[in-house]
């Protein structure tokens, strides 16, 4: 499905990923985890071509997808849920989902996307900007499900968001895993995190320095390597 090899980043002059190598395989959700500044967000970046790596490749079912524009990598088959949202705030939510909407058959529409958010389709005529948090959350996962994504990557999902609301989020995801689409969530909440996922990756310093399925990161693993002392 999605592998990343070997992957560096530079902002500027910046070396952010040394060598960040990680998978998602069909139908799993992998959690990529750090403390804040680590390269997490910049390895979604990476994939999605904002960041175009300098070294190391990125493949999207077998075609590698690195250096690409990231509106052709979208076309490949890329969803984003960015870190806080990034809704058009004067667009209305039906505009805002089907501005991003690139139809296939059989996949998402507004029909299937007010089915799995109800609220959306209640609120379908206001703007965007005048939605709760939880409403723009759930916007800005519908409006990435509306590109008809092979993969969705979902960065820091549940921030900003009340106890109850992400416990919406927690069960919107699981529903797509459910249905079988590949996820790679960068998440700070790591109860729902290992929740979530079947494989963990823990990010230090723009490199991978955990790596194993979702029943290793235990409590040591998070003392070891996401403690604010480590």
């Amino acid at each position: 499905m999605l592998e990343v090899r070997d992957v560096h980043a530079y902002y500027g002059e910046s070396h952010i990923l040394h060598g960040v190598s990680l998978d998602v395989k069909k139908g799993s959700v992998s959690a990529l985890l750090g403390r804040n500044g680590m390269g997490k967000t910049t390895t979604l970046h990476s994939i999605m071509g904002f960041v175009p790596p300098k070294q190391g490749t990125i493949t999207l079912n077998g075609t590698g997808i690195q250096g690409k524009p990231s509106y052709q990598i979208s076309k490949a088959g890329v969803g984003l849920v960015p870190q806080g949202r990034r809704i058009f705030s004067n667009l209305t939510v039906k505009e805002n989902l089907t501005t991003t909407h690139r139809p296939i058959p059989g996949g998402w529409d507004l029909e299937r996307i007010y089915d799995m958010f109800p609220r959306l389709k209640e609120r379908h005529t206001s703007m965007g900007g005048n939605l709760s948090g939880g409403e723009q959350q759930m916007l800005s996962i519908g409006r990435a499900l509306m590109t008809n994504p092979d993969i969705l990557l979902l960065d820091e999902p549940s921030e900003g968001l009340s106890p109850l609301m992400v416990r919406e989020v927690i069960k919107i995801i699981k529903r797509l895993k459910e249905d079988g689409l590949p996820m790679l969530l960068v998440e700070q909440n790591l109860s729902m995190a290992a929740d979530l996922a079947d494989h963990v990756y823990i990010l230090n310093k723009g490199k991978v320095i955990f790596n194993g399925p979702s029943e290793e990161f235990n409590q040591d693993v998070r003392n070891e390597f996401l403690s604010l002392s480590s």
